[in-house]
């Protein structure tokens, strides 16, 4: 019996994963990952779990609850994770990499389209439709992710005084969310029971033997080690600063791709409780600072990012590409290569912590099952996003209802799109593809008879 545990210690039963057919499950992920979120984190445990039987579900929802604790898209960072444990830190960058690829690419040429074509009358009027659908599926995901979060009634101040500092005071996002952090780290040291949170998706199936099973010693590359910090740090600094320097020596401080550089590692540091919840900061920096596009541009992008597989924060491949288009010498670089820059610049800038993350504290997080202490900040930084995200819908809200401000007429179409987009969402359950493409259809129709 010793040397089988031995034997097993030195040859984790995770090699008899074949890191082509990962390799192609990672591809396949890619392309069908809609649904946001929860429809990926499902589709991974359905693939992984349930029918592949790769992992088992007590190891999956243990990196999944790491995964929620971390600023970042948690889906992506998540498949992250699971390529790294079964095929080390190459298997977690192509694990990763594919789950944004696909997307970045099909963002890119839908950006392009919307740029030259975006202007025409059939184009303008299926964004006229779309535009009330995303003020819809902002307020739909305000709604759900509030009935999640705020069971009491201190969340619910929080939530509150989040939406005031925004929408009121002017704080910065990063600023609210610091300050979250810090409220709920306290509250959870003196008052636990007001700020616990319930950790997702802790029932336990029983799915038979995995190859990676509950009791799979953990290989030695997954054992924390200072070295591997430092490397980790190291390598992660060097692609880091190579990056924003070489931007640097190219456009100079104040070039956009900088900018958009420095911006989007910030939001990639802040972005706790999923995408709708960086949409504040990044709607922030990217409209109202920095003027790299207007706020129906934004919703135009949002509306084309809810649209394409892979996360929702690749919203910000639009973003990197209308920005950047629109602020592109002419005389050095022609748009349309500055638009595609600007995208593969916002979207390296944007993952690459999330590699970082899950590189770091991965193997911290196999030698450990808990982190209560982290969940209440998690719950109060969530409750802070729910405010936030009000704000938000609020303010999409008032740009499509009065698009030329109060003193202008109310937009009665928008709002009958909206509210049938609101409660086919929420009362129905229907996808946001659905959604969105019938409101299009919708704005063409009233573009017909108007």
């Amino acid at each position: 019996m010793p040397e089988q545990s031995s034997s097993r210690t030195c040859q984790p039963e995770s090699a008899s994963i074949s890191f082509g057919e990962a390799w192609l499950f990672w591809l396949k992920l890619g392309f069908i990952s809609f649904g946001g979120p929860a429809g990926q984190i499902a589709l991974m445990h359905h693939e992984l779990v349930e029918r592949r039987r790769w992992i088992s579900e007590r190891r999956f929802l243990h990196a999944l609850n790491y995964c929620m604790l971390l600023p970042g898209p948690e889906a992506q960072q998540l498949a992250t994770y699971m390529g790294w444990l079964m095929h080390r830190t190459f298997g977690g960058i192509v694990a990763g990499g594919l789950f944004v690829l696909p997307s970045l690419l099909i963002l890119i040429a839908l950006s392009w389209i919307y740029v030259v074509f975006g202007n025409t009358p059939i184009v303008t009027a299926v964004f006229s439709g779309i535009k009330p659908a995303v003020v819809a599926i902002v307020a739909v995901a305000a709604y759900r992710i509030g009935t999640r979060v705020l069971r009491n009634a201190t969340l619910g101040s929080i939530a509150a005084a989040a939406f005031i500092a925004i929408a009121a005071l002017h704080w910065p996002f990063p600023a609210v969310i610091a300050v979250a952090g810090v409220v709920g780290y306290l509250g959870g040291k003196l008052a636990p029971a007001r700020f616990a949170g319930a950790i997702a998706h802790q029932t336990i199936g029983n799915y038979g033997p995995a190859i990676i099973d509950d009791d799979t010693p953990p290989p030695a590359y997954a054992q924390f080690r200072w070295q591997r910090v430092i490397t980790v740090f190291s390598c992660a600094a060097v692609l880091w600063i190579g990056a924003l320097g070489t931007l640097f020596l190219l456009q100079g401080p104040s070039g956009p791709l900088t900018q958009m550089g420095w911006f989007f590692s910030k939001a990639a540091l802040v972005t706790f409780g999923g995408a709708y919840a960086v949409l504040p900061y990044v709607y922030q920096g990217a409209v109202d600072r920095h003027g790299w596009l207007t706020t129906l541009q934004m919703m135009d992008g949002l509306a084309l990012g809810e649209t394409t597989p892979g996360p929702l924060i690749m919203v910000v491949a639009f973003i990197g590409f209308v920005g950047a288009w629109g602020h592109a010498p002419p005389e050095f670089i022609s748009p349309p290569v500055a638009g595609v820059l600007g995208a593969l610049t916002v979207t390296y800038f944007t993952f690459l912590p999330s590699f970082v993350f899950i590189f770091l504290g991965a193997p911290i997080i196999e030698g450990t099952r808990t982190h209560a202490a982290l969940n209440a900040v998690l719950t109060t930084i969530t409750a802070a996003v729910v405010g936030a995200i009000v704000n938000l819908a609020l303010f999409f809200g008032y740009h499509v209802l009065w698009p030329q401000g109060f003193n202008s007429g109310f937009q009665w179409s928008s709002a009958f799109i909206a509210l049938i987009g609101f409660v086919v969402l929420l009362r129905f359950k229907s996808g946001i593809i659905p959604v969105i493409l019938a409101s299009g259809v919708a704005g063409i129709v009233l573009r017909l008879v108007s």
